[in-house]
């Protein structure tokens, strides 16, 4: 699976999630989403790096290859996470609305 097609689905179900008081972090799993747990570990920590979610924490030894996250886990969407999804979802629409386009429009 693509890594943006998973950013998109765990910023989506976090967005989701903004209607009720907790989140069952089950919901975007590594299993779930198909994935190692390596690979969604760093996507959590890059996700909360660059602003997009909060409530995951992590650190890194010096033994460490790459930072680890520290349990528990409460992810949080943010103002820039749901931009991200509004941005998302209009350039999908964008681009389905010129497939369109190009589709009924004959070479020349």
């Amino acid at each position: 699976m693509d890594n943006f097609t998973i950013i998109y689905k765990i910023l989506k179900a976090l967005e989701a999630a903004m209607d009720f008081e907790a989140f069952d972090v089950s919901k975007i799993s590594h299993e779930r989403l198909g994935i190692s747990y390596e690979r969604w570990e760093k996507i959590l920590i890059m996700l909360t790096k660059s602003g997009y979610i909060e409530g995951v924490f992590y650190d890194q030894c010096a033994s460490d290859y790459s930072p680890k996250i520290e349990q528990p886990i409460q992810p949080v969407i943010t103002l820039k996470g749901l931009e991200y999804l509004a941005d998302n979802t209009l350039m999908k629409k964008a681009a389905n609305i010129l497939k369109g386009i190009k589709e009924t429009i004959p070479e020349l």
